[in-house]
This record gives C-alpha cells, sequence and structure tokens, in this order.
C-alpha cells in the first residue's frame, strides 16, 4: 500500500557548484588555511546545498576567544539596546522569510509551508525576547531590618556554546540564540552538519542586523570534533544542546566536568489518546498532521495513538482512507502533504525499525520506501502504520520518522498508564469532549507539555518547552523561562542605616 498521490522531486536548473561558506568568528567569515570541507544535500533530489568548513578544535577555541573577548563589552550594553538589535533581526528574517523558508525545505526535506513556518516561528520567538530587554525582571523583597533593601538581578553567564538539531535548523538556533544574546550573553553556535547553510543564514541576518564582532560566532564541523572542543573549554560556561537522547548524556557528562550549567532537550515518544467521545474528524486532521507532518521528524511528533476500544475500527479506517489520498514527494510542491526524511542514515534507521515492526506488531499501512524515477534521488518513506500491543520495542523507542503506532485501550486509566509508560516525557494530547477528563488528563499524563483537542506538535514561542523524564534534565526553552537557562540570579543588600547590622541575630533587638 502506498499514497495514491505522489509529485517526486526533481532537479531542474540547479547549478553543479556549491556555494562555500567560511566560520564565522570574531566578525568576520574565514576559512582556515589547509580546512576540509563538506557538503550538505537536499534530501529530496541529491541536489548539493553548500559547502562548509569542517572545524576543527583550534577553530573552536578561536571562536570562544572571541566570544570571551566581546562578552564584557556586550554584557554592558543596555539590555533594551541588545533587544532593539534582535528587532533588527527579526525585521531582516521577515524580508528573507519566503527565500530562508525554501531553503529549510531544499536542505532539511520539509515541505513548503513548514519550511516557511520553521522561519516564522524564528521571527516570533525573536520579536518575543527583544521585549524581554526591557524586562529581565529580578525580585523586591522585604527585609526583616529596618532601612534595608533586599532584591536580585539577572546577570549574563559569559560564554554559551549553541548546539542544534537539523529538524527545525532556524528556529531552534533562534529559540537558543535570541535568548542568550539579550541577556548579555556571548555565543558559539554550532548547527547540525546537514543543515549548516541555514546556520549560516541565520547568523548573516544577525550580522547585518548589526550584532557586534564577536558576540555571535559559527563554527561547522561534527560534533565529535567541534562539539566537544566547545563542551570541554573552561571558558565555556553554559551548554545548550538538542538532540538525542545518548548524544544527550554525553554532552551532559563532558560538561560536568567542568561544572558547567548544561541544559538539554532531547527526545520524546508522545501520544494522542482517543477516547470514545472524541470529536473524530477533528482529531483525523490533528494525527495526520502530528504522524506525519516533517516526516515524523518532530520531537513532538505524533508517535503513538491510544484509542479506545469502541472507535478504534471506525478512526483507524478513516485514517487509512486518508492516507491512500495523501501525496508524498517534492517538498517545493505546495500541495505535498510529506516529503522526505532527512539524510540517508535517517532512512536506514527508520527501515529498519519497519522491518522491526513487521515481526513484532501488525502492519495495517504503508513500511515501504518509494521508488522508482525522482524517488530514487531521494530519500522517501511511506506514511507507516501499525497496529500494536503496548510494550513492543516500536511501541517504546523513538523511531524519528513517519511511522504511527496504534495500541487499542478499554478505558482512560488504561491509556493514561500506556502514554506514561515510556522512558520519555515530551508532548501529549487527548482528544475528548469531557471537560472533567480533559483536566484529569492535564494532571495525570507525565509531559512537559499537554495538548487538548489538538494534536502534540504546534508549541507556541511565549510558552516553556521542555519535557521530563529522559526528554531532559529539567530545564525549558521559549516563553519567560528562556532567560533562565542564559542568566545567574544575583542576590543584592542593600542597607543605608549607617550602622552594623546582623540579620537574624539583631532581629528581635534592634530598634
Amino acid at each position: 500500500m502506498g499514497p495514491a498521490v505522489v509529485r517526486p522531486a526533481s532537479v531542474n536548473g540547479m547549478s553543479s557548484k556549491a556555494e562555500e561558506f567560511g566560520l564565522y568568528i570574531g566578525g568576520k567569515w574565514v576559512t582556515p588555511r589547509g580546512a576540509k570541507r563538506f557538503t550538505t544535500m537536499n534530501p529530496a533530489n541529491g541536489e548539493t546545498v553548500g559547502s562548509f568548513v569542517a572545524g576543527t578544535a583550534a577553530d573552536a577555541a578561536e571562536a570562544v576567544a572571541a566570544a570571551a573577548k566581546a562578552f564584557r563589552g556586550w554584557k554592558e550594553t543596555p539590555a533594551p539596546k541588545r533587544g532593539e538589535i534582535l528587532l533588527e533581526a527579526a525585521r531582516r528574517m521577515k524580508l528573507a522569510k519566503e527565500e530562508l523558508g525554501r531553503t529549510v525545505t531544499r536542505e532539511m526535506g520539509k515541505v513548503i509551508s513548514e519550511g516557511r513556518g520553521d522561519v516564522q516561528e524564528s521571527i516570533d520567538f525573536i520579536e518575543y525576547m527583544a521585549g524581554e530587554g526591557r524586562r529581565l525582571f529580578g525580585e523586591t523583597v522585604p527585609s526583616e531590618l529596618r532601612s534595608k533593601f533586599c532584591l536580585t538581578v539577572r546577570q549574563p553567564k559569559g560564554v554559551v556554546a549553541c548546539i542544534t538539531p537539523w529538524n527545525f535548523p532556524t528556529a531552534i538556533p533562534n529559540w537558543k540564540i535570541a535568548a542568550a544574546l539579550v541577556t548579555g550573553n556571548t555565543v558559539v553556535f554550532k548547527p547540525a552538519s546537514g543543515t549548516a547553510r541555514c546556520g549560516a543564514e541565520v547568523v548573516k541576518i544577525y550580522e547585518a542586523a548589526g550584532v557586534p564582532p564577536g558576540v555571535l560566532n559559527f563554527v561547522t564541523g561534527s560534533g565529535g570534533v567541534v562539539g566537544n572542543a566547545l563542551i570541554d573549554d573552561p571558558r565555556v560556561r553554559t551548554v545548550s544542546f538538542t538532540g538525542g537522547v545518548a548524544t544527550g548524556r554525553e554532552v551532559y557528562v563532558r560538561g560536568a566536568q567542568g561544572l558547567k550549567m548544561v541544559h538539554l532537550e532531547l527526545g520524546g515518544k508522545n501520544p494522542v489518546i482517543l477516547m470514545e467521545d472524541a470529536d473524530l474528524p477533528l482529531a483525523l486532521d490533528g494525527v495526520l498532521f502530528g504522524a506525519f507532518g516533517t516526516s515524523g521528524q518532530r520531537c513532538t511528533a505524533t508517535s503513538r495513538l491510544i484509542v479506545h476500544e469502541r472507535v478504534y475500527d471506525q478512526f483507524l479506517g478513516m485514517l487509512t482512507a486518508r492516507l491512500e489520498k495523501f501525496p508524498v514527494g517534492d517538498p517545493l510542491d505546495p500541495a505535498t502533504g510529506m516529503g522526505p526524511v532527512a539524510s540517508r542514515d535517517q532512512e536506514q534507521k527508520i527501515l529498519e525499525y519497519i522491518e522491526l515492526g513487521k515481526k513484532e506488531a501488525k502492519l495495517r499501512y504503508g513500511g515501504h520506501k518509494l521508488t522508482g524515477g525522482a524517488y530514487d534521488r531521494g530519500f522517501f518513506l511511506e506514511p507507516t502504520i501499525f497496529e500494536t500491543p503496548h510494550g513492543t520495542r516500536i511501541s517504546k523507542e523513538e523511531i524519528f520518522g513517519p511511522v504511527l503506532s496504534v495500541i487499542k485501550v478499554a478505558s482512560y486509566d488504561e491509556a493514561v498508564r500506556v502514554a506514561n509508560d515510556v522512558e520519555y516525557g515530551l508532548s501529549s494530547s487527548i482528544y475528548t469532549r469531557d471537560v472533567n477528563r480533559a483536566f484529569r488528563a492535564i494532571q495525570d499524563l507525565e509531559a512537559g507539555i499537554t495538548y487538548v483537542n489538538a494534536p502534540t506538535i504546534g508549541a507556541e514561542v511565549q510558552l516553556p518547552f521542555g519535557g521530563v523524564k529522559n526528554t531532559g534534565n529539567g530545564g525549558r526553552e521559549a516563553g519567560s523561562a528562556a532567560v533562565e537557562e542564559f542568566t545567574e540570579i544575583k542576590t543584592v543588600f542593600v542597607d543605608f542605616s549607617s550602622k552594623l547590622q546582623k540579620a537574624q541575630i539583631d532581629s528581635e533587638t534592634a530598634a
């Protein structure tokens, strides 16, 4: 089985000469002498998107040195002025939205509406963070002594390493960069190698917006070389990492050696619970988007569908009928529903899970690589559905692809037990018309995010983003919580009594 309507991608009039990009260090684009290079490619057709420097540990150290040198001046720049520079970056990104969105689609493979959405999320968050330049709230509290003020202020941490994944190649970097910059930190940014051009285009926008030299630096290369060098450098005080659990553990351990603040955003195995009273047509739209939007390559993607037995057969019939007309193909075609997966490695990993699923569960739909014609130049898979009991590997392990595990349950309580019985806790969802049950789910589901009558994807930038259990180490990105990742709290006591006062000791006798 497979989609009835497909639009394979093709290469039309594209130059074989890849545009070359250097490193951005201390306000200059540089290519170190003798540098090795790597290229990124369009996963839909094999087109080369850009050529990049394979950075070394020495390059990372040079970028950190530039960031450390620029830190004092940027810290002393008034926060509202830092916010103004961010607003200019957002303005320039709006002007470049269509071109940048197409770059996202060409380099990562998500359909063009989601490529534009990736950029729009960047714009929204940069604008939101610009406003924090006039807030950055502390606290003022009463003292137990006379003629004394007690307050807190926020201060930047210093040099921050931002290490980002390929699935949101502009949005996630901007979540980190904008929050770090507005709070007064300087940044060394290492993008995922597979989407290095998206990262370079983001840096060019900040450069044009007036970010001073050294405040934002950009080093491409492998995580094992550049990433580890950044994490190990004692001048880097905070590491912000988004990626897989296994790599996240390594980052955490390495960072702990230097007593650094390490913020981790890792995996998910996100459930939609579909109760017997759900609005099924609404849920159908949500499950399709949640499971197969971005080809399932979101940390919040709907990878489990937990369905009440009373509507199980009906809903699965609705879902497979829709997939028969679900177009898979050229992600630049606005009519395409799902593009390729991001790389050959991703495709191979997903296909291995599909073969595993065929042994331990019932394949209901899809389950194959799409081949023939222009499909052979890219990494196209069918949207895939397995009917599975809870507890199989495909129902508990993160696949990060267009594979949905459907699990039948007999009650709300069973649905919640199944939903919570995984190592992750990022996003969750319930479809129900029962307001009491909806609020129970908000309380019962072990996740950092819960949606009611909406899919597991669609976070908004003004709210915190993150999860529990192996999804991370407790922090949150976006929203007002974003400033907490990149600031230290300083407690301040101002005594204007003109005499020595001793808190606690003098409190009973003070005049």
